[in-house]
């Protein structure tokens, strides 16, 4: 398993992580083999929005003697209410609903405080400006939370939370679908691909924005959601006409800036080892190129997607990862050290390019590439 820092948390993370909500309607020894797996392979970071007695029962059981070996991200504002989960932005009910998660869990603290879907700007107002927010910063100042975070699905509000200074961890919903996704689609249509409808399979501009500022603000990214609700991995579901793997749609959320860890929700031991498998691929099955070669209509925004379609280069480069620390460097005045290291720790960089221009016609978004290796060459001249 390999492992990524946690934005300016610090925590190191696997680049997997368990999303908790499949956890649901399991038993107490279903939930522990699940678990046991999840650990066995390297999983050490997971998500718990779930508010329902049980579940939280379980996980709780499952991870007694063991806490410190899972890093958990859990959430505020989630409650359970005549037999169903409901948001809330009651404080006293709040209070009660995390107490009784820190209880279940029979642990004293929660290394990520989330607070729960924020996705209106009503919404965002109300919590950051009011008792929500003040509570998440008292349970930080006590210790019972180490680090606040927020979970959202409209890049304009979460980038709003990156940019507060207030919020450490980000929990956004990334796939090759939704990064299609129009901007103001709510969640709702959002799960159903409807904001295709609004605006044609387009790279969405405020969603390459969040993840870039993301990165450089060093707010983390976790991600829900990867794979559409298993909508992706059917040709006769998927937007796109093509079947993905579970695989394919992890390395398509990790090579977004800004994402650390990609929670996947397992309801079985078998879907945990499935998402594990990532790790031990060659990257050529985990190559998620061929949905955008598909014959699906893609608008050329001139956008890169680092999915790497482009290669192969006769000059050996890395074209995505090039013109991923070139996008990262452009969101700074300055570039940043570690950006900058990273990019000369590279096997072959932009100074290599042969300007040949075999790369620009496989890409299936129309980037300018020799004009990214030249602009590469500028900005990252030492």
């Amino acid at each position: 398993m390999h492992y990524r820092v946690l934005g300016r948390t610090g925590l190191r993370v696997s680049e997997i992580g368990l999303g908790g909500e499949w956890l649901n309607g399991l038993t107490a020894e279903e939930t522990r083999v699940i678990l046991d797996t999840a650990l066995e392979n390297g999983i050490n970071f997971m998500d718990v929005f779930m508010p329902q007695a049980p579940t939280r029962d379980h996980i709780g059981q499952a991870l007694f003697g063991r806490r410190e070996k899972m890093i958990l991200q859990g959430h505020l504002c989630t409650v359970y209410e005549d037999g169903q989960y409901t948001r809330t932005r009651d404080i006293e009910k709040t209070r009660r609903s995390f107490q009784d998660l820190l209880d279940r869990l029979q642990t004293d603290y929660m290394d990520i405080g989330m607070i729960h879907y924020v996705d209106s700007q009503e919404d965002f107002d109300l919590v950051f400006g009011g008792p929500v927010m003040a509570y998440a910063r008292e349970l930080k100042e006590k210790g019972i939370i180490r680090h606040i975070g927020m979970s959202s699905h409209n890049p304009h509000i979460a980038l709003q939370a990156a940019q507060s200074g207030l919020v450490d961890v980000l929990m956004f919903s990334i796939n090759p679908a939704y990064d299609m996704e129009a901007a103001d689609t709510d969640i709702y249509d959002l799960m159903d691909f409807k904001g295709m409808e609004k605006s044609g399979l387009v790279v969405d501009e405020a969603r390459q924005t969040l993840y870039s500022q993301c990165e450089a603000l060093g707010v983390a990214i976790t991600v829900m959601k990867p794979l559409g609700a298993g909508t992706l991995l059917k040709a006769e579901s998927s937007p796109f006409g093509v079947a993905m793997t579970v695989p394919q749609c992890i390395q398509y959320c990790l090579d977004r800036n800004g994402v650390k860890s990609v929670l996947v929700g397992c309801h079985t031991p078998q879907e945990v080892l499935e998402a594990v498998r990532h790790q031990t691929l060659p990257e050529a099955e985990r190559n998620y190129s061929h949905i955008f070669s598909a014959g699906a209509p893609l608008s050329m925004t001139g956008k890169c997607m680092y999915c790497n379609h482009c290669q192969p280069c006769p000059a050996h480069l890395d074209i995505a990862a090039i013109t991923k620390f070139l996008d990262l460097a452009r969101q700074q005045d300055q570039v940043p050290e570690t950006v900058m290291e990273h990019y000369w720790s590279l096997d072959a960089t932009a100074e290599d390019c042969l300007q040949c221009g075999r790369c620009e016609p496989n890409c299936p978004f129309g980037v300018q590439i020799c004009e990214n290796m030249k602009k590469a060459r500028e900005v990252f001249r030492r």
